[in-house]
């Protein structure tokens, strides 16, 4: 499933502080293994939806945290600064006009389905995955 041409999805953070609105298309979805997305969501794999900056309408303020990315560019992740909710994320790769929505954050995450597996070589042996997806060992090229 994908979010059609046009379509508008909305989703926001646990509390409600928070909330957006999308319009489609994305540009990818994909379960990312990294040791990062492990962290900032405590388990194996975090489902993200590649944007385009003005697809996301915001509708409240995110807190941010910034950190270095394992290609060497900076991550920020943006969340709600009262309940924790996780949104979305930026960096210096794939740079400012793209944002990488957590799919979890959906009203209705059924809306998407992951099209690719990437960062694999950090997925931990516990974690399960489509195995008709696209594995990637590291992050999948893409077209801009």
């Amino acid at each position: 499933m994908a979010i059609g041409a046009g379509n508008k999805v909305e989703g926001g953070c646990l509390c409600g502080a928070i909330r957006y609105t999308v319009t489609g298309p994305e540009m990818f979805t994909s379960q990312c293994c990294c040791k990062d997305c492990q962290k900032a969501t405590g388990t194996g794999h975090t489902t993200i939806i590649g944007l385009r900056r003005d697809q996301l309408v915001l509708r409240g303020e995110p807190k941010t945290y910034t950190n270095g990315g394992d290609t060497g560019g900076k991550v920020t992740r943006h969340f709600c600064g009262e309940c924790g909710g996780r949104l979305y994320t930026t960096g210096d790769l794939p740079g400012d006009e793209v944002l990488i929505l957590q799919a979890g954050s959906l009203d209705d995450p059924n809306v998407v389905s992951p099209e690719s597996v990437i960062y694999v070589k950090d997925a931990p042996a516990w974690d399960f995955f489509d195995p008709d997806l696209p594995k990637f060992e590291a992050m999948q090229p893409r077209e801009r």
